[in-house]
């Protein structure tokens, strides 16, 4: 269960999410696991969504392609999800099952990306997103995306304070999502420039009340895996 978004404005775009996992019934928050949604690839970030296993796979698969990890466009990141989605079968032994009539292998894989060529977003059967403004995914994302539509034009607002009030929405209406929020930033590309990676933060927020499968993602299960939640659309 998670509530992660993406926010392009100005010169800059953002990334942000929740720190809540859960396992069934039960959660495992901030204070007692040091759970991160967001990590760094090249010079830019990826949030997931669904099962914690996700997490040190694709750290390690991304990382393992070098310089095959390219995600400078939506053509770019298709092609690199196509070589994650080999690597997913024939090293870490994705199940490509989601529903009989699946009109492809499935990924599982549902993400968020923000680097200096803009913000994306991936679901399951690789398909690709560029977003003009803002996106999210996860069990908040629907509270977080009527924040960041509410606040988006106001002038005072950047793309990563923008960002942070889209988690903090999913943080205080989604039963699946916690704080503290995390935040990054990223400068987008200027002709003849280096994109400049910002210093992320971090916020502490009320934790909600404790948290139960969602219905579409998760069975109801007390030996269900750890999951941020799917994130499909």
């Amino acid at each position: 269960m998670t509530t992660c978004v993406v926010v392009r404005k100005g010169a800059e775009v953002a990334i942000a999410a929740d720190a809540l996992v859960t396992f069934g019934d039960t959660r495992l928050s901030r204070a007692y696991e040091r759970n991160q949604k967001v990590f760094p690839v090249g010079d830019g970030f990826i949030a997931l969504a669904g099962t914690t296993a996700h997490f040190p796979v694709m750290r390690t698969l991304l990382a393992g392609l070098g310089e095959e990890c390219r995600l400078g466009s939506r053509d770019d990141v298709f092609r690199t999800f196509l070589k994650v989605h080999e690597k997913l079968k024939s090293d870490y032994f994705v199940n490509t099952k989601e529903d009989e009539d699946d009109p492809y292998e499935s990924s599982q894989i549902v993400c968020l990306i923000a680097n200096p060529a803009g913000i994306f977003g991936v679901y399951s059967y690789r398909e690709v997103f560029s977003f003009d403004r803002f996106w999210g995914i996860g069990s908040g994302r629907n509270y977080a995306l009527g924040a960041m539509h509410a606040v988006y034009d106001r002038p005072d607002l950047d793309a990563g304070e923008i960002a942070r009030i889209g988690v903090d929405a999913g943080v205080e209406f989604d039963k699946s999502s916690a704080g503290p929020i995390e935040v990054h930033t990223v400068r987008l590309h200027e002709r003849g420039t280096t994109a400049v990676v910002a210093e992320d933060a971090a916020e502490t927020a009320p934790e909600d009340e404790a948290a139960e499968d969602h219905a579409a993602a998760d069975h109801e299960s007390d030996d269900n895996p750890a999951t941020n939640n799917d994130g499909a659309p």
